[in-house]
């Protein structure tokens, strides 16, 4: 009886060690995850600011059509910035089709580029974007100081700039559509002055 008395207890106490463990590591992944915030889109300071109006372009498609970018429309726009010789710009391609289809409701996706017409064009054949807008201009690029790629800018239906930044993965470029969204400059800027205060609204 003693024995039995004596597991019962050692019991008890190893089960309520058990939930203390559980309840430090909990809070250390909550205060792990505050520290770590969700990387989103590496925004630049050059070229037009969040919540500036953007340089107007019209430009034709090499598919076909002209596209109008930094003017009035009825749907915002996802300009990106794309290359033949850009392994992550390809990888991304699958990303954009599926973010038209699910989003093409708000949104409308422009693929821009700059340099050899043929070379991109082969490159419209080789990755099928014959349905998507398709531009080629140097101004454009310059006119958001495009310096890297890929790079994607999200206008809002009056033509300002609402999210910008260097993109690598879905989960950055789905951060321009939630920065888009909050009306914020970025999910970084967010996070920042969320910590500090209120967050500024662009």
């Amino acid at each position: 009886m003693t024995a039995l008395t004596f597991a019962v207890v050692f019991l008890g106490l190893a089960f309520l060690a058990l939930c203390f463990g559980f309840l430090v590591l909990a809070r250390q992944i909550g205060v792990l995850y505050e520290r770590i915030a969700p990387m989103g889109a590496l925004m630049n300071d050059s070229g037009p600011q969040v919540g500036e109006q953007s340089p107007k372009f019209t430009l034709e498609s090499l598919n076909g059509g002209v596209v109008s970018i930094g003017t009035v429309k009825e749907t915002a726009t996802l300009v990106f910035f794309v290359s033949p010789t850009c392994p992550i710009c390809k990888k991304l391609i699958p990303i954009l089709r599926s973010i038209r289809s699910s989003e093409g409701d708000w949104l409308t996706v422009v693929l821009a580029s700059d340099g050899d017409e043929d070379k991109q064009r082969r490159f419209i054949d080789n990755a099928r974007l014959d349905d998507f807008d398709y531009v080629l201009s140097t101004e454009l690029g310059l006119g958001f100081r495009v310096a890297r790629l890929p790079y994607a800018v999200v206008l809002d239906r009056s033509g300002a700039v609402r999210a910008k930044g260097l993109v690598n993965t879905r989960e950055q470029l789905e951060s321009l559509f939630n920065a888009h969204d909050m009306g914020v400059a970025s999910i970084q800027n967010y996070i920042g002055e969320a910590q500090d205060g209120e967050p500024a609204r662009s």
